[in-house]
């Protein structure tokens, strides 16, 4: 592991300060690329327009002709969080519009697989639907599509996802990553394309004159949606996608959220009135993807959009009783998972390039989380198979992978099927996270080709771990209020919350939890005592070391003092 600081430009830091930034603010800010204090500002007016997004204006026509016609909409939504976040301000959103007839079919994980398929497409019609619109999926259901428009639907693709070799013929495309889409922010998530796709037809409603600017609905209370989806699919907190999410946490923080949202934070055990990114990323977005992965997503999707309180309440606590489930099985399989993987190289050894695991007993709603759990420990490119669940198909293995910055899956998925045809049946996805399916019988010539592959483009370089930090922590800041304030801004994805490093005394540590497996702390920081733990390591370390951490604030019997989060150590 190699611990590394970041470039701070003094200018930029200089700038910021001058502008009145916090000066540690102001220097984690242009550590992170920000160089002017215009680029802070998280208004409303600072988003960019929705001109920007190819096919946005056609598709505003569309929704606005099938509006005055009264047609019968049916959103297909995915089973994530993105997903279900975006079906919701989908139908939340046309219904503020005026939209008299919607509806929603979110498929099953086991079932159907990802996407529009053409069988969900018959479903869809069967419902009575004159316009199909897909939310964070549809850009590579060329199949799907071509059904839907067979039977005479109007089909509306949102997507976020890069596209295949051919798009879908769809009567309009919305999706900043597809050919000829010149918007700045490619980041966008599911919900986000959603939201946009709302805001043009909006504009458009307003030309037909159906409404003006004083008497036009609120988009904004679906922002708290829009947040929570955007940070829960990790796609990266590019400028747009922060002001987005910073606008969500708003109004959360000022209690104006759907019921649902109230719900989660409650049955999550956090305080919305101090909501931040890390909520949305590690206590809300879990709970709602846990139905989605061992139940149906539609209970989480009504979680969102149910605006009886009781009823909200009664469904968080639903869907995190569906998490603790979750977490269950996912120990257990994180524990045969990282056997399988740890056997194959020996203790003394590095591990190989990349990973492939597979198990008859695995559960395939949670295979993703594992092999992300197996990524951070080993830094390899892994992927994590089971069996299919879904009848007539109990030979095939569905495959989540996850990967480590300087490899692109999708694109090393894209070569194995090109060396080895047939050998994956389908696969997608992005740069740090994808999925395949593969035959039984071709387990073992895919776990070659993915590690050749790997073999190929990683270097010693891209496989050693790299933590990247803020350099040293002034003793000044070492204080509860200056990790509420930091907490309090918005991280994640390609804006890195703050990471701290320098050497420290080491006074005293021991395991701790019920299975001894995180290491607690007390050590000497620039003179001053202060606690710290290790969530999951059990090596002791040396009297001095050069430690990576985050500020957490610890409370206990209304005393609260500032805690370290080791994220690293570099002996």
């Amino acid at each position: 592991m190699k611990i590394v600081a970041r470039d701070i430009p003094p200018r930029a830091a200089w700038a910021l300060e001058q502008a009145g930034v916090h000066p540690l603010l102001a220097r984690l800010y242009a550590a992170r690329g920000v160089r002017a204090h215009e680029e802070l500002d998280d208004g409303l007016g600072r988003l960019l327009p929705p001109s920007g997004l190819k096919g946005i204006d056609a598709a505003a026509r569309l929704l606005a002709d099938a509006m005055a016609q009264n047609q019968r909409l049916v959103i297909v939504a995915d089973y994530d969080c993105d997903g279900a976040t975006a079906c919701a301000v989908g139908v939340r959103g046309l219904r503020l519009l005026g939209a008299r007839n919607v509806d929603y079919l979110v498929p099953d994980r086991v079932t159907d697989g990802y996407g529009l398929t053409p069988p969900i497409a018959r479903r869809v019609a069967e419902r009575g639907a004159d316009m199909l619109i897909t939310v964070d999926n549809g850009i590579a259901s060329v199949e799907g599509v071509a059904e839907a428009k067979a039977l005479g639907l109007q089909v509306l693709v949102t997507d976020h996802h890069l596209p295949g070799p051919a798009l879908p013929a769809a009567d309009a495309i919305v999706n900043p990553n597809q050919p000829g889409c010149t918007f700045e922010s490619k980041s966008m998530a599911g919900v986000g394309v959603m939201f946009y796709t709302l805001l043009a037809l909006r504009a458009e409603l307003r030309a037909r004159g159906v409404f003006d600017a004083a008497s036009q609905p609120k988009l904004d209370p679906l922002l708290t949606l829009v947040a929570l989806g955007t940070v829960a699919d990790v796609v990266r907190l590019d400028a747009n996608n922060r002001r987005l999410v910073a606008q969500g946490l708003k109004r959360i923080r000022m209690g104006q959220m759907p019921a649902g949202i109230a719900a989660l934070f409650h049955a999550a055990g956090r305080k919305a009135p101090a909501a931040t990114t890390f909520d949305f990323g590690f206590a809300l977005g879990p709970r709602i993807n846990a139905a989605g992965r061992l139940a149906d997503m539609t209970l989480g999707i009504e979680c969102l959009l149910t605006d009886d309180a009781g009823r909200a309440a009664e469904l968080a606590s639903t869907l995190d009783g569906i998490n603790r489930e979750r977490r269950e099985i996912e120990g257990g399989m994180r524990e045969q998972a990282m056997l399988m993987a740890e056997s194959l190289f020996d203790e003394s050894e590095e591990p190989p390039p990349a990973i492939s695991v597979f198990d008859p007993d695995f559960h395939e709603g949670v295979v993703g989380i594992v092999a992300s759990r197996i990524k951070d420990k080993l830094h390899r490119p892994t992927f994590v198979f089971a069996a299919s669940s879904a009848p007539g198909k109990e030979h095939e293995l569905k495959g989540s992978g996850r990967s480590i910055p300087g490899f692109h899956l999708r694109d090393a998925l894209d070569l194995v099927a090109k060396r080895h045809p047939g050998v994956i049946l389908k696969f997608g996805g992005h740069a740090m996270a994808a999925g395949c399916t593969v035959a039984e019988e071709s387990f073992d010539v895919f776990e070659q080709a993915f590690a050749q592959v790997a073999q190929e483009w990683l270097d010693a370089a891209t496989l050693t771990r790299r933590i990247e930090t803020d350099g040293p922590l002034a003793p000044e800041y070492c204080r509860a209020d200056i990790v509420d304030t930091l907490h309090r801004e918005v991280w994640g994805q390609g804006f890195a919350p703050p990471t701290f490093s320098e050497e420290v005394q080491i006074v005293s540590q021991r395991l701790v939890g019920e299975a001894k497996n995180h290491l607690s702390l007390k050590l000497i920081h620039q003179g001053n005592p202060v606690d710290a733990i290790w969530f999951g390591h059990t090596e002791q370390l040396p009297a001095r070391v050069l430690l990576a951490f985050r500020l957490d604030v610890n409370e206990w019997k209304g005393e609260r003092k500032v805690q370290f989060l080791v994220e690293g150590a570099e002996v």
